[in-house]
C-alpha cells in the first residue's frame, strides 16, 4: 500500500537518509550508463565498425563518438515532453517508470546487432534521463527541507559523480576484459538495483493536479529561461569536448597503455567531479550568479592547462581533475538558475537542464569527432572546448546584466525553495 504523500516533517531521519539514497542510486547508474562509453570508446569502435577500424583507428573513434551524441539527444527530447506530459503523475510511480524503460533500452544496447541499432538503443536509453533527475531533484528538495534547494539538487546528483569515481572506472574494466556489451548488462543490472531501492524507500508524492501540459511548457515564453539553457548547453559543451575522447588522449598523447590508466584518470576525473559538485551546491545557495560565472572561467582554465601539458602524465591527471571540479560546479547552480526563471513551471525547469547539458554534451562530442576525423589530432577537442565554454560564459554574463538593466526577476542569494512547488 502506498505511503502517505510526506514532506520530511513525517518521516524518521533514517527514512530520510534511506529514501536520498536511493535517489542517488538513480543518479549512480545514470552516470554509469552515459558516461562508461568514453572510456570504451576504442573497443566499441573496433567490434561494431571493423572495417573502418582496420583502415584508420582515429576515424572509427570519431564514429563511435556519435553513441555518446545518440544518448545525449535523447535526453535533449526525453526531458522536456515526458516532465511536461506527466507532471500529474505521483512522483515516486513515475520514477520507477523511468527506471524500467532504462533497464530494458540498456539491455537492447548490450545486445544490438549492428553500430545503427546500437544509436537507436543509446537515444531510447537517453529519453528518461532528464525526467529522473528533474522529479527526483523535486522529491529531494521535499526531502531535505526549506532553505536547502541548491544542496538536494547537488545530493541527487552526487549519484553522477560518485559514478565518475568508481561505476564507470569499474564497469570500464569489466568492458575492456569481458566486452562492452557485458558493461551494458551489468548497467542494466544497476538500474533494476535503483527500482528495487526506490519502491522500497521512497515516500509515496503526489504529482501536481493543477499542472497541464501547457502551463509547463509556458516556461518557453520567458527570455531568461533560453539565456539559462544557452549557457548549459554550450557552455557545458566544453567539458564533453575533452571528456569523450579522454580514452585516446591518455594512450595516444601521453602515451601510457589502456590498462591500467584509462580507468585511473576516470577516477580522478570523478573525484573532481565530486567535490565540484559539492562546492557548487554549497556556493550556489549563496549566489547563484556568481558561482556559474566563477565555474565557467574555471573550467577554461582547467581545459587550458590540459591540452598543453597532456602529453605529461602527471599533469595530464592534474589537468583533467581541475576540469571535473570547475564543470561539475556548474551543475546545480544552472539547475537552480533554470528553477528561478522558469516561474511556476517547476517539473520541465528541473528537468530541462538536463537537456541543456546533454545537448552540450551532443555538442562537445560531435565537434571533438568532426577536429579529429579532420586529421588534428586527440588535444584539438580540448581548444573546441574552451571556445564552448568561453560561449557559456558570455551567455551567462549577457542573462544577468539584461536581467540587472530590465529588473524582471528579482536577484535571488537564497531562491524560493523547491518544497513551495511540492504539492502537500
Amino acid at each position: 500500500m502506498p505511503d502517505a504523500a510526506a514532506g520530511s516533517g513525517t518521516l524518521s531521519p533514517a527514512r530520510i537518509r534511506f529514501a536520498l539514497v536511493a535517489l542517488a542510486l538513480g543518479g549512480f547508474a545514470i552516470g554509469s550508463t552515459e558516461f562508461v562509453a568514453m572510456g570504451l570508446l576504442p573497443d566499441i569502435a573496433h567490434a561494431m565498425l571493423p572495417g573502418l577500424w582496420a583502415q584508420n583507428h582515429e576515424d572509427a573513434n570519431a564514429r563511435a563518438g556519435w553513441i555518446v551524441s545518440a544518448y545525449a539527444l535523447g535526453v535533449v527530447v526525453g526531458a522536456p515532453t515526458i516532465a511536461a506530459s506527466a507532471a500529474k503523475l505521483p512522483r515516486k510511480k513515475l520514477l520507477l517508470w523511468l527506471l524500467v524503460a532504462f533497464t530494458v533500452a540498456t539491455v537492447a544496447a548490450a545486445l544490438s546487432p549492428n553500430f545503427g541499432s546500437l544509436l537507436v538503443f543509446r537515444f531510447l536509453c537517453g529519453l528518461p534521463h532528464g525526467a529522473y533527475f528533474g522529479i527526483a531533484s523535486l522529491v529531494a528538495g521535499d526531502l531535505m527541507g526549506p532553505g536547502k534547494r541548491v544542496r538536494a539538487v547537488a545530493f541527487v546528483m552526487t549519484g553522477l559523480t560518485v559514478a565518475n569515481i568508481i561505476g564507470v572506472p569499474a564497469i570500464t574494466w569489466v568492458g575492456e576484459t569481458y566486452g562492452w556489451r557485458i558493461a551494458y548488462l551489468f548497467v542494466a543490472a544497476l538500474f533494476a538495483l535503483t527500482f528495487l531501492a526506490i519502491a522500497l524507500a521512497v515516500p509515496w508524492q503526489p504529482g501536481n493536479p493543477e499542472q497541464t501540459f501547457r502551463r509547463e511548457l509556458s516556461a518557453f515564453r520567458h527570455p531568461q529561461l533560453w539565456f539559462a539553457l544557452g549557457m548549459g548547453s554550450i557552455g557545458f559543451g566544453g567539458f564533453f569536448a575533452l571528456y569523450t575522447y579522454v580514452a585516446p588522449l591518455v594512450t595516444d598523447v601521453a602515451h601510457l597503455p589502456q590498462q591500467p590508466w584509462v580507468p585511473l584518470v576516470l577516477v580522478v576525473c570523478g573525484i573532481g567531479m565530486f567535490f565540484g559538485n559539492l562546492a557548487g551546491g554549497r556556493a550556489g545557495d549563496y549566489s547563484v550568479k556568481l558561482t556559474i560565472l566563477a565555474a565557467f572561467v574555471a573550467v577554461m582554465i582547467a581545459l587550458a592547462f590540459t591540452g598543453l601539458f597532456a602529453a605529461t602524465p602527471v599533469l595530464l591527471f592534474v589537468g583533467v581533475f581541475l576540469v571535473g571540479v570547475a564543470s561539475s560546479a556548474v551543475g546545480p547552480t544552472v539547475q537552480s538558475r533554470l528553477m528561478d526563471v522558469a516561474h511556476d513551471a517547476h517539473s520541465i525547469a528541473a528537468a530541462l537542464n538536463h537537456s541543456a547539458f546533454n545537448l552540450g554534451n551532443s555538442l562537445g562530442a560531435y565537434l571533438g569527432g568532426l577536429v579529429i576525423g579532420l586529421g588534428f589530432g586527440y588535444r584539438a577537442p580540448v581548444w573546441i572546448g574552451i571556445g564552448l565554454t568561453f560561449l557559456g560564459l558570455v551567455i551567462a554574463a549577457t542573462s544577468f546584466l539584461i536581467e540587472r538593466r530590465t529588473g524582471r526577476l528579482r536577484a535571488h542569494t537564497r531562491p524560493i525553495d523547491l518544497t513551495m512547488a511540492a504539492p502537500r
